[in-house]
């Protein structure tokens, strides 16, 4: 079983700068779960709504470069729970 940790990372997001215009913001969170997954060494990622709503938050054009989340995993699945300030 795996062990439960709950930690607060930097994600940076600037990758999805290189992607078209109109797939910024999809790709993001693309980018987010990647993140999650390798560390947070989990399969499944649950990314929640308050995280989801600040990288949309501009739109799909403009997502923030990098975004400060917790993730916690609690049995085997994996959660970025909260979205703190990205500034």
């Amino acid at each position: 079983m795996a062990k439960e940790f709950d930690r607060t990372y930097n994600v940076p997001l600037g990758r999805a700068w290189i992607y078209p215009k109109q797939r910024r913001s999809k790709r993001a969170v693309k980018l987010l779960r990647e993140f999650a997954i390798r560390h947070g060494k989990s399969d499944q990622v649950k990314i929640s709504e308050k995280v989801s709503e600040q990288i949309w938050e501009n739109g799909i054009r403009n997502p923030p470069r990098k975004i400060k989340v917790r993730l916690d995993r609690k049995s085997t699945r994996l959660n970025s729970s909260h979205a703190l300030n990205s500034n």
